[in-house]
């Protein structure tokens, strides 16, 4: 099985519909396929921030749902989903967006959106294991030692990655470079901290180029090892983007 792995999405839906054209699906009514039978696999963060996150989880709801697409999920996918559930959570960092979105809704589709979205985060693994476990897709990043298991720690650190414990200037969980130190043989796959370009580090490769935050949105093509990119449609801050020296 071929694979095209897309990073964050976060609500940036005509980036997404653009990037899959662009790898090469088509759309059959409410799907996208391949004529090659590749398969679309989700790095998590499909909202928040964006213009369009209820389109976004329409989309790989339905895609997931038809066996076209897999799907891991991400710290702002956790959140999302205890909002959804009655949890108290805060409506910051991005999620005021989707819960505006959301509010704008009949009480009848946003029962229905909230109902898809639970069933595909309930439904979703914390990280997926491919290609004979050549290929491990995560959100944050994993350690090789946690493959294979699924424990509190490993859930902390695919949704958060590495983190000291710490906040940094924006109140968000200061993260250390996991991927410096990484010595497995699959190749992992994750997105999380955004960067202008994909970040290759020993076997692992950040595919988070920042579209919600006006970079690109990126796949990378497995197991051609080949990234493609569509230009994002959001406004440039470069603020938001990290640098990691190497």
């Amino acid at each position: 099985m071929k694979f095209d792995i897309i990073g964050d999405i976060h609500g940036c839906y005509n980036e997404l519909i653009y990037l899959l054209k662009k790898l090469g699906y088509l759309r059959e009514g409410k799907l996208f396929v391949h004529p090659d039978h590749r398969k679309v696999v989700f790095v998590g963060d499909i909202t928040d921030r964006g213009p369009a996150s209820l389109k976004c989880i329409h989309l790989v709801y339905e895609l997931v749902q038809a066996e076209k697409a897999l799907y891991v999920p991400g710290n702002h996918c956790n959140k999302l989903y205890r909002y959804l559930i009655g949890r108290n959570v805060q409506i910051k960092h991005g999620l005021e967006t989707t819960v505006a979105e959301l509010e704008n809704l009949h009480p009848r589709e946003r029962k229905k959106v909230s109902h898809s979205f639970r069933m595909l985060y309930e439904n979703a693994p914390l990280y997926t294991v491919l290609d004979e476990q050549n290929l491990v897709v995560c959100h944050a990043g994993i350690r090789q030692d946690m493959i294979g298991k699924t424990n509190k720690k490993v859930e902390s650190f695919v949704l958060y990655g590495d983190t000291t414990g710490q906040k940094d200037i924006n109140g968000l969980p200061e993260r250390r470079d996991w991927a410096k130190s990484y010595t497995g043989k699959s190749l992992i796959v994750y997105g999380h901290t955004p960067i202008f370009e994909p970040r290759w580090k020993n076997n692992t490769v950040n595919i988070d180029t920042g579209c919600v935050f006006g970079g690109k949105l990126t796949a990378l093509r497995y197991p051609e090892r080949e990234t493609v990119f569509v230009q994002s449609e959001q406004p440039l801050l470069i603020e938001k983007f990290r640098s990691f020296p190497d």
